[in-house]
């Protein structure tokens, strides 16, 4: 018989914005429940780029994405959030006017009010077509551990700021590492490839990885360099594929919102068109919309006090300052 999990709030998404939106929430004395369709906390930063630095955070001069994810955890744990990891929310329905919202694993969530913080939605990442039968053997598109690279021959395939950044970063403790990339010019920041370029990494370009070749586990990668006849072979035990990613809202788009494109619309409270929905974040769209984890954060602490007031209209929007807390 499928878990029917009863809360407050529900908010789809434990990446940066959600774990703030369950701190959110806390505060406020409402219970929390977190899903996500990977099967950890931190969304792309934990998926993409956990040892890359950020530093648009206000307060916070530089911090690894790790380090930020950690941290926000942290302060979304004092107020013990459920988290369901590693499953999506697919259906939403309503009984007696609270949102019940379905996961892929059959668990049923009863909510007073759903917030999706879900970024750019599911992303899925863009497949090397040579070598798939070496996934999980060698081939990776995703690093959630780099020291898993140490002592390794490393190959990495792409050339935008994710491949950059792997690049740069398993440098310091990798034996070797090569890039690969299809064409001369650099999709990834300036800055970052300058600092590539004089890193002593490898880097090919105008190629591609042609086979993958090795006894059970990966051991070798042939490039088909443009305008020469033969490829070159090199040592490889480990190739991170950082192509880029496919987003899609998945079952999102049926939950009765109004969509732009690939984004969903709220009015000032970040609230949806669909009933006791909000949203927050990247996933968001309104006129003048800024795209950055620090707006996503004032987004859903908005969404989380409307979403109170919902709840109980005699309780004041402004939740007060958490120096005034005991």
């Amino acid at each position: 018989m499928a878990e029917t999990v009863t809360t407050d709030i529900l908010i789809i998404g434990a990446g940066p914005v959600g774990l703030f939106g369950a701190y959110s929430a806390g505060f406020r004395g409402l219970s929390t429940v977190l899903v996500d369709a990977l099967p950890q906390c931190g969304g792309q930063i934990t998926a993409l780029y956990p040892e890359k630095e950020i530093r648009d955070i206000a307060a916070v001069p530089g911090s690894l994405g790790r380090e930020v994810v950690a941290a926000l955890k942290a302060q979304a744990d004092a107020f013990k959030p459920i988290y369901l990891l590693g499953r999506q929310a697919v259906t939403l329905g309503y009984t007696d006017g609270r949102p019940v919202v379905t996961l892929s694993d059959g668990t049923v969530v009863n909510a007073g009010a759903v917030i999706v913080t879900a970024g750019i939605g599911t992303f899925t990442p863009r497949t090397l077509p040579a070598g798939e039968e070496f996934l999980d053997r060698g081939l990776s598109y995703f690093v959630p551990d780099p020291q898993e690279h140490t002592d390794r021959d490393v190959l990495v395939v792409g050339g935008g700021d994710s491949a950059v950044d792997w690049a740069l970063a398993l440098r310091k403790i990798a034996r070797s590492v090569t890039l690969v990339h299809r064409r001369s010019a650099f999709r990834a920041h300036a800055a970052s490839v300058q600092e590539l370029m004089d890193s002593g990494v490898e880097i090919i370009t105008d190629a591609q990885v042609e086979a993958l070749h090795g006894n059970g586990t990966l051991q070798q990668a042939h490039i088909r360099i443009d305008g020469q006849s033969e490829p070159r072979i090199l040592p490889a035990d480990a190739v991170v594929a950082a192509l880029g990613f496919i987003s899609n809202l998945g079952p999102l788009t049926e939950w009765g919102m109004d969509l732009d494109r690939r984004t969903i619309v709220v009015d000032t409270r970040m609230q949806t068109t669909a009933a006791h929905v909000y949203a927050a974040g990247d996933i968001t769209s309104y006129t003048g919309k800024v795209r950055l984890m620090s707006v996503g954060f004032g987004e859903v602490a908005t969404a989380v006090n409307n979403a109170a007031v919902a709840l109980d209209p005699a309780l004041s929007l402004f939740p007060g300052h958490s120096t005034d807390a005991a």
